[in-house]
């Protein structure tokens, strides 16, 4: 009893500076409210050194001829985007009904629509990029609703407030595991969307390049597309002009050949989007493996 105590004392302890930041500015507008958390962030990035070294390591193994100070400059700008995205992610009821926020194009979402007509599902994945909120978000605009495969977060205070925000976006939720995975595949043979953000270290899976290192990567995605005859769609939406705005781009569907090549597009076509716009994705994933 006493150490539940205090490990819920201690997550509540570290949940509370977030929590605070959320809470002094409720009483400003959306915009403003998530500017503000963005500034904290990039400030964490740029005072709190183990935030800073951690960045720091992952920025250099992509960018080894980057300053040092320019890497710095980027963790700082990343950490921006990242308070911004959590607070969007908090606010998700909010934030998906901000339709003029969404620029949504592509011949994936064709695709998309087809299937749907067809009564078929719709894989579409994702990373740690953007917003991916906002590829549910302009999914919703277009008539449909797309679930969504999360890894739940340790803390249960940020679990609390996390999975809030994302079932906001879209049903189900699914936890990552045997329980979530079942759940998944009942929902796409139904005929339903699922969004996989597919850019965290899986243990069991495939040494896979991204950003021009192998990297632990589940191939779950494609297999599942391939088992059911799926479409398996890439999308982003990346943050334009002041932030405040989304080009949510769904490219064409990965083509069916098997798992592994057809998970290795996916990388693929994410790094490419890193690279264009490095700030705008979360480095500090523990993305490679030996770490």
């Amino acid at each position: 009893m006493l150490r539940t105590s205090l490990t819920s004392l201690a997550q509540w302890v570290r949940y509370l500076p977030l929590w605070t930041a959320l809470t002094v500015v409720r009483w400003r507008s959306f915009e403003q409210r998530s500017r503000g958390l963005g500034t904290t962030f990039a400030a964490v990035m740029r005072w709190y050194p183990p935030a800073a070294r951690r960045f720091d390591r992952e920025a250099r193994r992509v960018f080894p001829d980057m300053t040092r100070r320019e890497r710095a400059t980027l963790g700082q700008e990343m950490g921006r985007q990242m308070g911004r995205t959590l607070f969007e992610i908090y606010h998700d009821a909010e934030f998906q009904t901000r339709h003029q926020c969404f620029r949504a194009s592509g011949p994936g979402l064709d695709a998309l629509k087809q299937a749907q007509a067809a009564g078929k599902g719709v894989i579409v994945v994702s990373g740690h990029f953007g917003q991916s909120e906002a590829v549910r978000a302009a999914i919703k605009m277009h008539g449909f609703e797309s679930g969504a495969v999360y890894r739940p977060h340790k803390n249960r205070h940020y679990e609390r407030r996390i999975r809030a925000g994302i079932e906001a976006g879209g049903k189900p939720i699914l936890a990552t595991g045997h329980a979530g995975t079942r759940g998944l595949v009942r929902h796409l043979r139904a005929g339903g969307i699922m969004s996989i953000l597919l850019d965290e270290k899986y243990a069991e899976g495939e040494a896979i390049p991204f950003l021009g290192h192998d990297a632990l990567t589940s191939l779950s995605a494609a297999q599942l597309a391939l088992k059911y005859d799926l479409p398996m769609i890439p999308a982003y939406g990346t943050r334009i002009e002041d932030g405040n705005v989304f080009r949510v781009e769904f490219e064409a569907p990965i083509p069916h050949t098997d798992s592994l090549t057809m998970t290795r597009a996916f990388n693929d076509s994410l790094s490419a989007r890193i690279l264009a716009s490095p700030e705008q994705w979360y480095w500090m994933l523990r993305r490679w493996d030996g770490q």
